[in-house]
C-alpha cells in the first residue's frame, strides 16, 4: 500500500480527516439559482458578475484556484492585479446564456494540472494577462456574432500577444490533515518586466447576516493579525493560523455586502466585501480596517517581475496551536513523489503522453469537487433579516422540493458553467472516481438516494434549475458498476449494494407510476435522449395535450430493469428473499421490450430505417 492509499484508508475508517480540506471552493457562485431571489427566476441577471465583488453570498463562496474546508467555513484563494484592470481579479469571468453567442461560457484560460484523491497534493494554473482584461470586448463581440458565429474567446482579443501574461501556479501540499502548505509561483512569459500585485486571501463564508440560527449558521468569526501572519477563529472550525513569508502589508475587511454601491442603501458594516479592490486598485486607504481585524484578510505583495523570471510566495494554513516549523520544500517533494507513485499504479496507459492526459483528466475530476449548499425551504421563504422575496419567487422553480437540504461536498460537471450537481452526470462521475477513491464514489451515489435528497415520491433531484425535471435513469447502473469495480469477487461491499438497491426500488416505482402515462410500458418526459437536443422540449407538456412515446426513454427503462435484475440476483446469492424481486424485473423487462416492438401493431421500430423512433400520438388518434 503506497502513501496515498494509506491516507485514503485512514480517511475511510475516519481515523484521520485527510479530506477535510480540498478544492471545494466554487468558481462561480454568482448567477446561480441559489443566489436568485428575483420574481422571474432570471438568475444571471439578478446576481451578475459585476455584483460579485461587492455582494456577500448566501449559499456558498467562489474564488480563484482556491480551497476551503468541507463545510466551506474558511476559504483561501488568490487575488491578482496588473495595474491595468479597474478591479482585482479574484474570480473567473464569463458570459451568461443571453450574453454568449453559444450560451453561458467562461472566458478565461486556466488548467487543473494535478491532484491526489485526498488532495495531499494539488496544482493548478491561471494565465493572467498583463494588459487590461477585455471584459467589454468579450461581451460585445460575442453579442455581435450571434448564434451562427464562432465563439470569441480570450486569446482572440489579442491580450496574450507577444506572450504578455503571467503563468500563475497555485500548489498545495498537506504535511498533515490540517497542515496545508501553499506555494504560489508567478512567471512572466512576456518580453519586458511587468508589475504584479498578488494577494493571497483568507476569509470566512458569511453565515451570520441572515437572521437564522442552528446547523450551518455560526456567529460572526474573526481574523486578526498575529505574530507570523493572521489567526482565524471560528465557533465550529476552531482557530487556524495563516503564516506568510515577506508580506508587505496585511489588509482586513468584512465579508459583508456593499449595499451603498449596489443599492444606494446604508451599509451594515463600515468595512465591506470589495474593500481590497478599493484599497489596491482605487488607492482608498480608508476602505480597509486599520484595527487589523475582520472576517476577510489578505497579504499584499507587490512585484516588478523581469521578463522570463518568476516570483514565489509561500504560505502555511495550520491549527493555531501547532508551532513545529514545516520543511515546505521537503513536504512538496514528498507529496509530488507520492502522487507519481499512486498514479503509476492506477493509469495503465503505455506512452508518457497518454499517462499525462489521463493524470490531468483525474486532476480535472478531483478539482471539480465543490461544497454545495441549498436548503430549498429556506430559499423559498427568504431570510428574516433580508427583504422578503417577491411573490413570483415561490412559483418560479423547485416549489415541490421544500424537503431538499444539500450541504455536502459533491462532484460537479464543471465549477464555472455547471456549479451544481446533476443526477445523471454524477452517476458517471462516480464510476470514474471508483478507480481512484472507491469510498467517495460510493458515498456520492448513496447521497442522492438519502431522504433529504430523494423526493418523498421517489424521484431523484435532477439539477437546481429544475429538480423535478427528468434525467436518464442511470443511477442503478452506476451503483452496480461501482460495486463490481471496488472489490474482487467474493469480497465486494454487499452492504453498499443492499442499501442502494432498497432506495432504487422506490425510484423505479416512481418512474413506472409517473412516466408511463398510458400504462403501456412506454415511457416519456425530460432529457431522456441526447440531453435537451430535440425538436420538442420533452420537459414540458405538449401544447394541445398530445402524447410523445419515446424510444430512448423506454429503452432506458428496459436498461434499468436489467440492472436491477443483476443486483437482485447478486443479493439473492446470500439472501433468497431477493429471488422474487429478481423475477419481477425480468418480467418487466420482457413487457417493455414487447411494447417497443408491438405497441399499436408496429411498435416503435421502423423496418426500413432499422431504427427505433419516438411516436407522437395526436388528439383523437390511436
Amino acid at each position: 500500500m503506497n502513501a496515498e492509499q494509506q491516507r485514503l484508508a485512514e480517511a475511510a475508517k475516519r481515523e484521520r480527516n485527510w479530506q477535510r480540506w480540498g478544492p471545494y471552493l466554487s468558481e462561480r457562485q454568482w448567477g446561480t439559482v441559489r443566489e436568485d431571489y428575483s420574481d422571474s427566476g432570471e438568475a444571471w441577471a439578478y446576481f451578475p458578475y459585476t455584483d460579485a465583488r461587492s455582494r456577500a453570498y448566501r449559499w456558498g463562496e467562489d474564488g480563484l484556484l482556491g480551497i476551503c474546508d468541507r463545510e466551506c467555513r474558511l476559504c483561501f484563494a488568490l487575488a491578482l492585479w496588473n495595474e491595468r484592470d479597474p478591479f482585482l481579479k479574484e474570480r473567473l469571468f464569463g458570459l451568461s446564456g443571453d450574453e454568449g453567442n453559444h450560451g453561458e461560457d467562461v472566458k478565461e484560460c486556466y488548467f487543473y494540472l494535478d491532484s491526489t484523491p485526498t488532495h495531499s497534493y494539488m496544482k493548478a494554473l491561471y494565465k493572467y494577462p498583463q494588459g487590461g482584461f477585455p471584459y467589454q470586448q468579450l461581451a460585445a463581440e460575442n453579442r455581435r456574432r450571434g448564434r451562427s458565429g464562432r465563439e470569441f474567446e480570450l486569446p482572440d482579443t489579442g491580450v496574450f500577444d507577444s506572450n504578455r501574461y503571467f503563468d500563475v501556479f497555485a500548489e498545495y501540499a498537506k504535511a498533515a490533515p490540517d497542515d496545508i502548505l501553499i506555494r504560489v509561483t508567478a512567471v512572466n512569459r512576456g518580453p519586458e518586466k511587468a508589475p504584479l500585485h498578488l494577494l493571497p486571501t483568507l476569509w470566512f463564508r458569511n453565515t451570520w447576516s441572515w437572521g437564522r440560527t442552528g446547523e450551518g449558521f455560526w456567529p460572526r468569526p474573526e481574523i486578526r493579525r498575529g505574530e507570523k501572519g493572521v489567526v482565524a477563529s471560528h465557533a465550529s472550525l476552531g482557530r487556524f493560523r495563516l503564516e506568510c513569508e515577506g508580506a508587505g502589508e496585511w489588509l482586513f475587511t468584512e465579508n459583508e455586502t456593499n449595499a451603498e454601491r449596489l443599492f444606494g442603501a446604508q451599509n451594515r458594516s463600515r468595512y465591506v466585501k470589495d474593500a481590497f479592490h478599493e484599497r489596491v486598485a482605487g488607492g482608498n486607504t480608508d476602505a480597509v480596517n486599520p484595527e487589523l481585524t475582520g472576517s476577510k484578510a489578505a497579504a499584499w505583495f507587490r512585484f516588478e517581475v523581469p521578463a522570463g523570471e518568476a516570483v514565489t510566495v509561500r504560505l502555511r494554513l495550520v491549527p493555531d496551536g501547532e508551532h513545529e516549523p514545516a520543511d515546505a520544500e521537503r513536504v512538496f517533494a514528498e507529496r509530488i513523489r507520492e502522487a507519481d507513485e499512486f498514479y503509476a499504479g492506477i493509469i495503465g496507459c503505455k506512452g508518457p503522453d497518454e499517462r499525462r492526459v489521463a493524470r490531468q483528466a483525474y486532476a480535472g475530476l478531483l478539482w471539480s469537487k465543490q461544497f454545495y449548499h441549498y436548503a430549498v425551504g429556506q430559499w423559498l421563504e427568504g431570510d428574516p433579516t433580508q427583504p422578503a422575496p417577491p411573490p413570483g419567487h415561490r412559483k418560479v422553480r423547485n416549489q415541490d422540493w421544500r424537503h431538499l437540504y444539500n450541504r455536502d461536498v459533491i462532484s460537479m460537471p464543471d465549477k464555472w458553467e455547471f456549479p451544481w450537481y446533476a443526477a445523471w452526470d454524477l452517476a458517471f462521475h462516480a464510476v470514474c472516481f471508483a478507480r481512484i477513491d472507491p469510498q467517495f464514489a460510493k458515498e456520492q451515489l448513496i447521497l442522492l438516494l438519502r431522504e433529504w435528497y430523494m423526493h418523498p415520491n421517489g424521484q431523484l433531484p435532477a439539477y437546481e434549475y429544475e429538480f423535478g425535471d427528468v434525467n436518464p435513469p442511470v443511477h442503478a447502473w452506476a451503483c452496480w458498476r461501482v460495486y463490481k469495480m471496488t472489490g474482487p469477487r467474493g469480497r465486494r461491499d454487499r452492504l453498499f449494494l443492499a442499501r442502494v438497491f432498497q432506495k432504487l426500488l422506490i425510484n423505479f416505482t416512481w418512474w413506472v407510476n409517473r412516466k408511463d402515462l398510458l400504462g403501456q410500458n412506454v415511457f416519456a418526459g425530460g432529457f431522456l435522449g441526447l440531453d435537451n437536443i430535440g425538436v420538442i422540449d420533452r420537459s414540458k407538456p405538449l401544447a394541445r395535450g398530445e402524447t410523445l412515446e419515446q424510444a430512448d426513454g423506454t429503452a432506458w427503462m428496459a436498461f434499468y430493469c436489467l440492472t436491477m435484475l443483476s443486483m437482485a440476483l447478486e443479493l439473492a446469492g446470500e439472501d433468497p428473499a431477493y429471488e422474487d424481486i429478481a423475477s419481477k424485473f425480468f418480467e418487466h423487462f420482457v413487457a417493455i421490450a414487447d411494447a417497443m416492438n408491438t405497441l399499436g401493431g408496429t411498435g416503435l421500430w421502423d423496418e426500413k430505417d432499422g431504427f427505433y423512433y419516438d411516436q407522437l400520438i395526436l388528439l383523437g388518434h390511436k
